[in-house]
């Protein structure tokens, strides 16, 4: 009945519309046929838009305000570990200046999984917030350094609005430095012990030989004591390196961040190993450019670096005579500095390794020549340290090139 009267002011124009058909003549059929159709037309159609109605105003629920961390900041900004609150639903409220440093700043309101991917934080943070009961790991970061965290995670209630919520706090404590320590001194105990062994034995020979049938016998004490100070001086190089080694460790994730020329650092190095240099025969000739070639380093450890490069070049390169050193540094390029010999080379299934502590491509040729098999293992701690890289290059009878790249 609704729509019938809805539709009342049509109905009445259609029934006038056949009145005037009729009485100009038309066939009364046709006239009642065409009013039923104008009848069913009325009734079905929609109802016709009103043009320049005014919209009724759609009603919006307003947006819930975003959940207000109490004032903890100033507090929490303080500690010197990294810490991140979260909500319960693992977004990150805060994180305070050490966790910024550590892993970068998160965006407010973020879930955690947008920084930390570490399954094992996640598992953890997820049964935590389940259970209101605290929990830690330990977790590693491999990038840019390896670092090692005992991550923990604890719920915490703050008086919010007079109200008491419940959040979740994640700190990072930084054990990095215990487990080095703890790496170092198992490797130190297992190189050493190994190293030492055969310098330790040929000594205690000799002491017994002198002690025993050379008793009396003065040319041969002056010859068995020649070889124990070379040996007992082999130990000290030995024992030197480790510390050396160990002393790197300890600071590899400290970038160096003092500039250092390197046009003069490696005349310096040169001019040092000018005497060992002619004693094998060989002439070191540089190759720099004019004006400063600077890079973030630390000066003494670079110098240690182009040191035991140059030496090295020197003593199993000595056959070529001729030891070339190149500085390059191209516009828009990455400074190289390249020590290049014309030696018997390296073969190429043992160029991998070089890096490695203790690898030696000749056991008798190290030991020979003084080596102590840790020099390329302090080189490459030294450069990981600058974010360098040492790049090799060698061929069988043809020479080696070693390369430090910043």
């Amino acid at each position: 009945m609704a729509r019938i009267r809805r539709e009342r002011p049509v109905l009445l124009a259609a029934i006038l519309s056949a009145l005037a058909a009729l009485a100009a003549g038309m066939n009364k059929w046709v006239v009642l046929g065409l009013l039923l159709i104008m009848i069913v037309t009325a009734l079905f159609n929609e109802a016709p838009v009103i043009k320049d109605a005014p919209a009724e105003p759609l009603e919006i629920a307003p947006e819930a305000p975003p959940r207000r961390l109490p004032e903890v900041s100033s507090t929490l900004s303080g500690l010197d570990i990294p810490v991140m609150v979260l909500s319960d639903d693992a977004s990150v409220l805060f994180q305070n200046r050490a966790a910024e440093k550590a892993f970068g700043e998160v965006v407010l309101g973020a879930h955690i999984s947008a920084r930390l991917r570490s399954p094992g934080v996640l598992d953890m943070v997820r049964e935590t917030i389940a259970t209101n009961a605290p929990n830690q790991i330990e977790h590693a970061e491999r990038l840019p350094s390896e670092r090692v965290y005992i991550v923990r995670s604890a719920p915490v209630e703050f008086a919010a609005e007079g109200a008491r919520e419940r959040y979740f706090i994640l700190s990072f404590r930084d054990i990095s430095e215990v487990r080095r320590i703890d790496r170092m001194r198992s490797d130190f105990v297992a190189n050493a012990s190994h190293e030492l062994r055969t310098p330790l034995a040929s000594l205690r020979g000799f002491i017994e030989t002198i002690q025993g049938p050379a008793k009396n016998d003065l040319k041969a004490q002056a010859r068995f004591l020649a070889i124990m100070f070379d040996q007992a001086t082999r130990m000290s190089r030995l024992v030197d390196d480790l510390l050396s080694l160990s002393r790197l460790e300890l600071k590899s994730h400290i970038a160096p961040d003092e500039k250092v020329d390197l046009v003069p650092l490696l005349g310096h190095v040169r001019d040092s190993l000018v005497p060992l240099a002619a004693d094998v025969g060989v002439d070191i000739n540089l190759h720099l450019p004019e004006g400063k070639v600077e890079v973030l380093g630390d000066r003494d450890e670079l110098v240690q670096v182009f040191e035991n490069l140059m030496e090295n070049a020197c003593k199993y390169g000595q056959e070529g005579k001729i030891v070339d050193v190149w500085l390059k540094n191209g516009t828009g390029n990455p400074v190289e500095v390249s020590i290049v010999d014309k030696g018997p080379g390296i073969p190429a299934e043992h160029v991998p390794r070089l890096t490695e502590r203790f690898y030696r491509v000749s056991i008798e040729d190290s030991r020979s020549k003084k080596g102590t098999g840790l020099g390329l293992a302090i080189v490459k701690h030294i450069l990981t340290r600058h974010r360098a890289r040492l790049i090799v290059k060698s061929e069988v009878d043809k020479g080696t090139d070693f390369t430090v790249r910043f």
